[in-house]
């Protein structure tokens, strides 16, 4: 281990954790206070990653510039050197055991470390109910470390520095407490090592000073100029600011994007861009349509068109969906342009002067009946990977398993353009040698991985392109279409794509400015962050960095890399090629509005693992989140406002007088302030789905803080008082409309219009934060707001049903069918009525659409007397004191009696006829709160699963000795079959069965694992399949029995019932590593 230093002021809590891992390392770390004037000013010494939060955080600096600045990424460095000491804290990549550090590494800082902040800081006295149980559940099976074993591990040292916060000197809990936390602390305080670090943290301050340290902390401001889009302005770095140029992977211009492609980069990369505008750094984001290549060609030989012809129908298919979803590029540019031609000619000549070429002769399929060299999307075969077999590789990479392949390679090859055997013809080519580059690629992917925060899933594919040997990559193809190759000898042969493609964000910068070199070749004053679907990562982290690295020149590498898993559709993957799924297109003919899109596309992002978009799940997004939590919240606070002068406040923000002296507003605002720390950090982690929730539980504080302030009563009772609470509503909800804007921009334009608020009212600068927590204080007594109306509506389940018709199949069956009902005569379907109904005024199109639309607007038009399915339920007792009718209509009373009385039949009736599918089946999630072995059975484990039933946990026995360790089983998620009926197992009655994969001959067995962020009692369902289970499966009627041949893993190691994928809150059940797997 090189020698490190730590800079810390004495007493910072942040130390103790990168001080307690070298501590148990073995490893010297030295603590050294930041310079006086640094100090003075509350700041370290300059450097490039300050806190954006707290300011100065401790930073670790080690040889070679080494300088990370994230506690947490601190700590990791010196645990991964732990091992030379005989101490390993943190497990090995690949291992099961990793899987669990990063998940209990991510809870602990994203669930645990906020709210120990937030008691430090005096705003809750300490973890919730829930965050103490799964410590407790933990420590409960393993007293000493949390994961089991012998050894602390990371997770260990990262939960006691919080636990210190509590029960340390300052701490709001008592270490003397007999609580099972303040037993796991004590059981570690005394440790010598761990006495050691933290005395070694603390300084010379005094023992207080770690609370004391969070709290100031905590509520102390952000260092960051405020700033706003600037139309129509070219934007060049400038010293001394944030310089931040935001790219997202450039879509193929072949095809209508998916909403799979749009929440994969697009989408992702123009939600970052906007918080960094709000946070005022000075930020470009550029990106465009990817039109070189194979898959031009061939989309052009299929349309019988010129390729030219293909991108320019498609660069303005592509440009006008993303203008329709909101996407804000500074430069929404293309590939196949003159400065592309010319940068990319011109960094080829320096790799080739720089002597990182190779020339080679390679053998390459020929098509006899096309009369050409077929290029790799051209050929079309079985993919050679053991265990994955998929028919339909193309010669460059398998959809199915992800590898990359060469063309050669596939077994029985066929011409995608006429499905004949192709023979095999010697070519030369050129090939950037990456194994000369290895060196310098590893210097950077172990630098930049770690200061840039890279996700795991591209570090594990980075290094295992690394690991398993980098190889000559082959730079150009036998092509017409593409950038010319600058030499005589390969003048017929253009450039491959992958070498091309990453150019493009630089040529597209180029086309943006002239000055682009002050944006590119500037890594000392400029941030690049890019975003992209986990099947481009090698190309971003290998390929593009190795390209500008052989050239010698300064340029600007990535520094932050946000990579997504796949987002699958209803009963299967999304795939342009095949047309399955939703389209760009499809999303804006349904009448949805922008907002309910984005919101559920980014709030099911795939950030960990592949998630599912089914139409059930946007429902109840829609209806619950949208329209019962935030409209809820907007539409009472502004809606009681503008109510006349004897009922509300005539639309005129009011006074507060003694705000801060009014108890509630006050925990109000301490919660609303530390909600909106949450949300910073989290973006600025690029954590974005877990910065969406935070803003989202701003809006549930401000439902609990109305109902408990029960304004509509005070208004009669104590006016002064309920204008307090009225203006603070009032500011959260233009609090809202900030921390909203980088995700619904369109909600928050109606919010502003509603609040009579111009767009440059939103910023997130260091005063707005501060701000926070002071609700009263954002919008200014006197001001008059807008006209008030509901924003959100409800979804129907007719409408949910319509939608899931009309989007079955591929986009070819959908257009056919369309074309057969035209030529019919046929008139407006169910689809298209709930098209008109889905987005309110004037957003449905098509024929089917108009058509049912005017029978949509009428039950629409009921809804609006009062605010029936609008914006969400209003409490009884408020209604009473409005005098406002209609408010069954609010809470959805009526809808349900009506839908009560369609359905008929009774639950005998539904029981008689019910289908035998997977829908019987109540499976869900569970935890195994303890296990051991069986006493009377070698073979059989008896454990206890948490249900998240209020009886407490079932008894379940498994027979998974010898498949999975005992350790494995600790305290980890699984999927469970809960309405079996319950059987005695050698003395020992099972409640339910464990969902396992095994494979055909039954010799390898794996549980089956539910995704990232579920939780106990989390029902797992199938979207193709709804309907509720039986209470318990009848024995006699063998539904078990019928129903789990079907159930088997895919390709994708997904767990599936008849090719459909077991699905829990929009994420999918898995194997870790068993194909085509059955699960019993």
């Amino acid at each position: 281990m090189p020698d490190l230093t730590l800079t810390a002021a004495p007493g910072d809590y942040r130390a103790v954790l990168p001080s307690l891992t070298a501590s148990i390392a073995g490893i010297t770390l030295p603590i050294a206070s930041p310079p006086p004037s640094a100090a003075a000013s509350g700041r370290q010494a300059a450097g490039p990653r300050d806190d954006p939060i707290f300011g100065a955080a401790p930073c670790l600096a080690g040889p070679d510039g080494l300088r990370l600045y994230d506690t947490v990424a601190a700590a990791r460095f010196i645990a991964a050197g732990s091992g030379a000491a005989g101490v390993t804290l943190l497990p090995a990549d690949s291992s099961v055991e990793a899987i669990r550090v990063e998940e209990w590494l991510y809870w602990e800082v994203t669930v645990l470390q906020p709210q120990v902040l937030a008691a430090a800081a005096g705003h809750i006295q300490g973890p919730t109910k829930d965050v103490s149980d799964r410590l407790e559940q933990a420590f409960a099976a393993h007293p000493k470390h949390i994961l089991g074993g012998t050894d602390l591990s990371l997770v260990d040292l990262a939960v006691w520095s919080d636990l210190l916060l509590l029960f340390g000197p300052g701490g709001k809990l008592s270490s003397d407490s007999e609580s099972p936390l303040a037993k796991w602390f004590r059981t570690w305080e005394s440790d010598s090592r761990f006495t050691a670090a933290v005395t070694a943290a603390l300084g010379s301050a005094s023992p207080e000073a770690f609370v004391q340290s969070a709290a100031a902390q905590f509520a102390s401001q952000m260092a960051v100029a405020p700033g706003q889009v600037e139309k129509n302005v070219v934007k060049l770095p400038e010293p001394g600011k944030r310089n931040v140029m935001v790219t997202s992977a450039l879509p193929y211009v072949n095809n209508v994007p998916h909403l799979g492609n749009i929440i994969g980069c697009v989408l992702s990369a123009d939600v970052f861009a906007r918080y960094c505008r709000l946070r005022g750094y000075n930020v470009i984001f550029m990106c465009g349509t990817d039109e070189y290549g194979t898959a031009t060609e061939t989309k052009a030989m299929e349309e019988k068109v010129t390729p030219r012809q293909i991108c320019d129908k498609y660069h303005a298919i592509h440009r006008s969906i993303y203008e329709w979803f909101g996407i804000s590029c500074d430069k929404f540019g293309r590939t196949s342009t003159p400065q592309q031609t010319k940068i990319c000619q011109s960094i080829f000549r320096s790799i080739h002067e720089q002597g990182r070429l190779k020339e080679d002769t390679i053998s390459q399929p020929y098509c006899v009946v096309c009369s050409r060299f077929l290029a790799d999307r051209f050929v079309e075969g079985t993919c050679p990977t053991p265990g994955c077999a998929y028919e339909d590789a193309r010669g460059d990479q398998c959809d199915r398993c992800g590898k990359l392949l060469n063309a050669a390679d596939l077994i029985n090859p066929r011409c995608h353009i006429c499905h004949s055997r192709p023979e095999i013809r010697n070519t030369e080519h050129l090939f950037l040698d990456l194994p000369e580059l290895k060196a310098e690629l590893e210097t950077y992917v172990s630098d930049t991985s770690a200061a840039g925060g890279w996700s795991a899933n591209s570090i594990q594919t980075t290094n295992a392109w690394i690991r398993d040997g980098l190889k000559p990559r082959c730079i150009t193809r036998d092509l017409k279409w593409g950038v010319p190759v600058p030499l005589d000898k390969y003048k017929d042969k253009v450039f491959y794509v992958w070498f091309d493609a990453p150019i493009g964000y630089i040529s597209i910068t180029a086309n943006y400015t002239e000055q682009w070199e002050r944006w590119w070749k500037n890594p000392q004053e400029v941030e690049l962050v890019q975003f992209m679907g986990k099947d481009n990562v090698p190309f971003h982290t290998v390929i593009f960095p190795c390209t500008l690295l052989g050239t010698k020149e300064p340029w600007t590498l990535m520094r932050t890399i946000s990579v997504t898993e796949y987002l699958n559709y209803e009963g299967g993957k999304f795939s342009k090629s095949r047309g399955v799924g939703v389209f760009g297109n499809d999303a804006q003919d349904t009448g949805i509005p922008v907002e309910v899109w984005r919101y559920y596309l980014l709030t099911n992002r795939p950030e960990v693992s592949d998630t599912v978009f089914t139409w059930a799940d946007l429902q109840a997004k829609q209806n619950n989140e949208l329209l019962k939590n935030l409209g809820n919240f907007v539409n009472r606070s502004l809606a009681f406002l503008a109510k006349p002068e004897g009922e509300g406040f005539a639309s005129i923000v009011p006074e507060a007088p003694g705000a801060e002296q009014d108890e509630l507003t006050a925990k109000f605002g301490q919660t609303v302030g530390d909600l909106v720390k949450e949300y910073i950090d989290n973006m600025e982690k690029v954590k974005l789905k877990a910065a969406l929730k935070t803003a989202m539980a701003v809006s549930s504080a401000g439902n609990l803080y109305l109902q408990d302030s029960k304004f509509w009563k005070l208004y009669k009772e104590d006016k002064p008082r309920c204008a307090v609470v009225l203006r603070s509503a009032v500011g959260v909800v233009h609090l809202l409309a900030t921390l909203l804007q980088p995700f619904m921009p369109s909600f928050s334009d109606k919010v502003l219009a509603q609040l009579n608020l111009p767009a440059s009212s939103l910023t997130l600068t260091d005063d707005a934060a501060a701000a926070a927590f002071q609700p009263w204080t954002l919008v200014a007594a006197g001001h008059s707001i807008g006209a008030v109306e509901p924003i959100f509506r409800e979804m129907k389940d007719d409408e949910v049903e319509a939608f899931r018709e009309r989007f079955a199949g591929s986009q070819a069956d959908r257009t056919a069918a369309a074309a057969a009902a035209a030529a019919g005569g046929a008139g407006g379907s169910k689809a298209g009525a709930a098209a008109a109904g889905g987005g309110g005024k004037g957003k449905g199109k098509g024929g089917a659409a108009a058509a049912a639309a005017d029978g949509v607007a009428k039950k629409e038009e009921k809804e609006k007397k009062g605010e029936a399915a609008a914006d969400g339920p209003v409490d009884k007792k408020e209604k009473k004191a409005k005098g406002e009718k209609g408010e069954k209509g609010e809470k959805g009373e009526k809808g349900e009696k009506g839908e009560k009385g369609k359905s008929g039949g009774g639950k005998a009736a539904a029981a008689e006829s019910a289908a035998v599918d997977v829908s019987r089946l109540d499976m869900r999630v569970g935890r195994i709160v303890k296990v051991q072995k069986h006493p009377d059975a070698d073979s059989l484990y008896v454990e206890e699963i948490d249900l998240g039933e209020p009886e407490g946990p079932r008894t379940v026995v498994s027979g998974l000795v010898k498949f999975v360790p005992i350790e494995e089983m600790q305290d980890r998620l699984v999927c469970v079959l809960c309405n079996l009926k319950p059987a005695a197992m050698r003395g020992i009655k099972s409640h339910a069965m464990v969902l396992a994969a095994s494979n055909a001959d039954h010799t390898q067995v794996e549980l089956v694992n539910p995704p990232e962020g579920a939780a106990p009692g989390d029902r797992i369902t199938c979207p193709s399949y709804p309907g509720e289970p039986d209470a318990q499966l009848n024995p006699k009627k063998k539904v078990w029995e019928a129903v789990q041949p079907d159930l088997r893993t895919n390709g994708d190691k997904v767990a599936c019932y008849k090719g459909v994928p077991l699905a829990v809150a929009g994420g999918v059940c898995t194997s870790a590593t068993l194909l085509d797997a059955s699960i019993g």
